[in-house]
């Protein structure tokens, strides 16, 4: 054995070495990118279907195996369709010669100072009845709703979100798409809720509030334009009638510290 693998050393090159390292550096960057995205929940059915695939085949099921392969003929030709926007934002980031990054992980006192920040703002545009719509990332990337919205990366404080949320100005009717404790980008655009069962007296804000946390793990903060009221959007659901109070208390589970690592790709989390 100790031979073998003396004999498998003795043949890698140093042109080989830097073959290896290239490769997994773009794999790599490759996963970054994806991770800033929705298309990881897409690469991970792709994974389940591919493991279907081959137990069902080692277990001999030969109807269920003849479909799954058959499906993923079908899913094989449709991924350049289904991940056209990842696919041209890679091409004009390699271009540019940019890459993602990961979302910022907070620690304890600067997710209190976050919530204190966004508590003092929704109490003060809820007094003055102004409305705003914030958008919090969690596991899922928000990087394709960031990129229709005007680029920011300002630190989040009371002050520059109520300034963005003023009435009458560019950003005022957009949503704000905040990752660790800056806002990315104001002005975005985001999906409304197809959902007929919701309340008719609900706006566009609210219907863009469920919209975005029906597609992703995002929490969305609402405040209305002509009540006042604050409500907050996860899961595809409303919870109404917060305060800044309540609004911590929702806040506080949601984000709590995690690990970053390759095994993220493939771990599944409840939303």
């Amino acid at each position: 054995m100790l031979l073998q693998i003396r004999g498998i050393i003795s043949t890698i090159s140093f042109l080989d070495i830097i073959d290896i390292v290239i490769v997994a550096y773009f794999l790599y960057k490759l996963y970054i990118m994806i991770s800033g995205t929705r298309a990881v929940a897409l690469l991970k059915g792709l994974v389940v279907l591919l493991l279907a695939t081959l137990i069902s085949k080692w277990l001999e099921l030969n109807v269920i195996n003849w479909l799954l392969q058959k499906t993923m003929t079908v899913v094989l030709v449709a991924l350049p369709v289904v991940f056209q926007p990842e696919l041209r934002r890679a091409l004009e980031h390699l271009g540019r010669g940019r890459f993602f990054h990961n979302s910022a992980q907070l620690n304890a006192e600067e997710k209190a100072t976050l919530f204190d920040e966004l508590g003092r703002t929704v109490t003060d545009l809820s007094k003055n009845k102004i409305g705003a719509l914030m958008v919090l990332e969690r596991e899922t990337g928000l990087n394709d709703y960031i990129e229709t919205g005007i680029k920011v990366d300002g630190l989040v404080s009371s002050e520059f979100l109520i300034n963005i949320f003023i009435p009458n100005t560019p950003l005022h009717d957009g949503a704000v798409v905040i990752r660790g404790n800056r806002v990315q980008a104001a002005g975005c655009l985001l999906p409304l809720s197809d959902d007929r069962s919701l309340n008719k007296e609900l706006g566009t804000r609210h219907r863009a509030a469920i919209g975005i946390s029906e597609q992703t793990d995002a929490v969305v903060i609402v405040v209305s334009e002509e009540t006042g009221i604050i409500s907050l959007a996860r899961g595809g659901r409303l919870h109404r009638y917060m305060d800044a109070e309540k609004l911590k208390e929702h806040l506080a589970p949601l984000f709590i510290a995690k690990t970053s690592s390759l095994s993220d790709l493939f771990s599944w989390r409840p939303s």
